[in-house]
């Protein structure tokens, strides 16, 4: 149970799954030294450096991880990994004096974080696809719904509700291949030794035989090796997933950001689940705030930040290495997955659960929509014979007109005037001035754009509508 008289991070227990806390756990990383010290071993018995008995005492003793020793012996000598070889060799008495031979810690230490890296990255896609899932529905749901599209946060020309959720799903959809290829590049630091020049390899086995223990190591462990490295793996390597988390963030948080614009009841057309139990402010009952989506823009705007620690890690790796990047690698590398991993989480139950206010949308479209459909009135007037010029002033004339009854909260009077306006009439008939100011059909490919984009996260995704 979780200690609340000292502090806890949020990342401990309010933010993150339990399944991405568990890859960046204390035990978690604990078990992967220790499966990497176990394929190093049975990897040295292949090349009669050790006994395969012993090889086979450190895995059969692997999982036995013991924090509280583990601890008590670092609190002596100061050095976390060497803590847990001594753990591990008190446990496997028989393969215990041949842990971690010939090794140095990053060895170990940087294919393990190579391979939460790894695992984090796949929960993480397994996140982006349900959320993906849960927007495919709507888009095909409300590919056909109209509604007023905004530009400069004003009212602009139609669109539909499915395009709308369609920019979301193209830049969520990028951020899935993104991650995909991040993935696959992930490589740990090999076997290298202190600099990366393998001279203590070299010295058990032979330089000779460098390439294949390597080789054999990397199989072992299902995990390619970068072909140079220093005492760690590049950090470029951190640089690039965070950034790459902060990409996806960055698509999180526009459609969090957008969600709230469209919550608050003037625009009202979009909102997000609310429970019935559930408290908006402590001091307004009546409050119905966009909690959920303030939050993922909250981690989203703390999650943009961590690639710039990451980068400054690059860049300052001085020579063959330095120290000053492992105190704060502790806590960007869990905390950037733990982020993203909670604002996917918010927002596919955003998504899931989104209440679409029809009534909203239909109003909104009503006493914005006549305004973007003047342009065609403009041009089936012109094509009639009028005079562009004396035509557009005529209609921005009645949209100035019409503005100010929407201001004073009046219904928008512009069909019905224009409708009415004698020049206009000597080109265009009522009926065909009515028709043409249904901007209800104005909304160009849209429609079919929302299936297009439905179309490709079922291919993105290896599915079937």
């Amino acid at each position: 149970m979780t200690d609340f008289t000292t502090y806890q991070s949020p990342f401990s227990w309010r933010y993150g799954s339990l399944a991405m806390r568990q890859i960046w756990s204390e035990h978690r990383k604990r078990l992967l030294w220790r499966k990497i010290w176990v394929a190093l071993a049975e990897t040295q018995a292949e090349y009669g450096l050790v006994r395969p008995e012993q090889a086979a005492d450190l895995r059969a003793h692997a999982e036995e991880i013991n924090l509280p020793r583990a601890l008590q012996i670092e609190a002596e000598i100061h050095h976390d990994l060497m803590a847990e070889v001594r753990v591990f060799a008190e446990q496997a008495q028989m393969g215990g004096g041949i842990i971690h031979f010939g090794a140095t810690s990053m060895d170990v230490e940087d294919n393990a974080d190579a391979l939460r890296l790894r695992e984090s990255l796949d929960l993480t896609m397994d996140g982006l696809r349900e959320l993906l899932r849960a927007l495919h529905r709507h888009l095909m749901e409300q590919a056909d719904t109209p509604l007023i599209a905004f530009t400069h946060i004003q009212p602009a020309e139609p669109s539909t509700l499915g395009y709308r959720l369609g920019q979301y799903a193209q830049d969520l959809l990028e951020d899935y291949q993104n991650l995909q290829t991040a993935r696959k590049n992930i490589r740990g630091k090999g076997f290298k030794g202190a600099v990366g020049t393998s001279a203590s390899y070299a010295e058990l086995l032979g330089a000779e035989n460098l390439a294949a223990f390597e080789q054999l190591l990397s199989e072992k462990l299902d995990l390619p090796f970068y072909p140079v490295a220093t005492q760690t793996y590049p950090r470029k390597q951190d640089y690039s997933v965070l950034s790459i988390l902060a990409g996806l963030a960055q698509s999180l948080y526009k459609m969090a950001f957008d969600l709230r614009l469209l919550q608050s009841p003037p625009i009202g057309e979009l909102s997000e689940p609310f429970g019935s139990k559930q408290v908006g402010s402590s001091a307004m009952p009546f409050k119905r705030n966009p909690i959920r989506a303030e939050k993922i823009d909250s981690l989203g705007r703390y999650l943009a930040q961590l690639p710039r620690i990451a980068w400054d890690n690059a860049a300052h790796s001085l020579l063959e290495r330095t120290l000053d990047d492992s105190a704060n690698r502790r806590t960007i590398l869990p905390e950037a997955f733990l982020a993203a991993d909670e604002m996917l989480h918010t927002l596919r139950e955003i998504v899931t659960g989104l209440r679409i206010n029809e009534q909203a949308i239909r109003r909104n479209l009503d006493i914005y929509g006549p305004f973007a459909a003047t342009e065609r009135i403009l041009m089936a007037a012109v094509r009639a014979g009028a005079n562009r010029q004396e035509m557009h002033e005529i209609i921005r004339a009645h949209s100035m007109t019409a503005w100010d009854a929407i201001r004073s909260g009046e219904p928008n009077p512009l069909v019905e005037n224009l409708s009415k306006d004698a020049h206009i009439l000597q080109f265009l008939s009522s009926e065909q001035i009515r028709a043409w100011m249904d901007y209800t059909h104005h909304v160009g490919n849209a429609p079919e754009k929302a299936r297009e984009m439905a179309r490709a996260i079922e291919a993105a995704l290896g599915e079937q509508s």
